[in-house]
């Protein structure tokens, strides 16, 4: 029982607000925004057995050795991996006074912060990439861009969301060489990078 509520917490964890089960397609924050990309859940298979495969190694305690497993994923470097450790050490010993803290709470809170932590540092590149070309297209100031930017994170705008997440499965489709859905990530990437450029030209224009 123990074990099937650890893989339940790899399902639900990893799919909140990234994925539809079974049908391959990448959603937004929410389900209104979509897009169906071939083969997205074999990749998302793959990065849930690298959870479950290993659990007992997180059942043991060996919180580091289990994170070094993702090095594997793009970006995720001896470095990255420590911050990550120093930081799950810290949120566990602010939980040592907690009651009922158990073995599935630790674990979400572990798997949260490497998807977290994936995430962000990979979705860096396509932040780089809306700036760059938005300062190549208009005479804004770097903080006006920066102020936009923000804006929409804020209202959690829909083609924010969903850029988020296709370049979450694009650093999952070249983590597992899966090339050719790499490069539809990446022309989708590009459509929806454009499609905020114009977002923030318009609205400071």
């Amino acid at each position: 029982m123990h074990l099937k509520q650890l893989y339940n917490a790899t399902d639900n964890l990893i799919n909140q607000q990234f994925y539809t089960g079974g049908h391959d397609i990448i959603i937004g924050r929410t389900p209104e925004v979509s897009i169906k990309i071939s083969n997205s859940g074999q990749i998302i298979r793959k990065f849930k057995d690298l959870f479950n495969q290993n659990m007992q190694l997180f059942i043991e305690g060996k919180y580091l050795e289990f994170l070094r497993l993702f090095k594997k994923i793009k970006g995720m470097d001896e470095n990255y991996i420590r911050e990550i450790y120093q930081d799950l050490q810290l949120k566990f010993e602010a939980l040592k006074e907690a009651e009922n803290i158990n073995t599935v709470i630790i674990y979400s809170l572990v798997l949260n912060s490497l998807i977290s932590s994936i995430r962000d540092l990979n979705f860096g590149e396509s932040i780089r990439e809306i700036k760059k070309r938005v300062l190549k297209k208009s005479k804004i100031r770097e903080n006006q861009l920066q102020d936009a930017i923000d804006t929409l994170f804020m209202r959690n705008d829909n083609n924010i969301s969903i850029l988020y997440n296709i370049s979450y499965l694009d650093t999952l489709a070249e983590s597992f060489n899966y090339k050719k859905v790499a490069h539809i990530c990446k022309i989708q990437k590009s459509k929806y990078i454009n499609r905020i450029v114009k977002l923030i030209i318009s609205s400071n224009s």
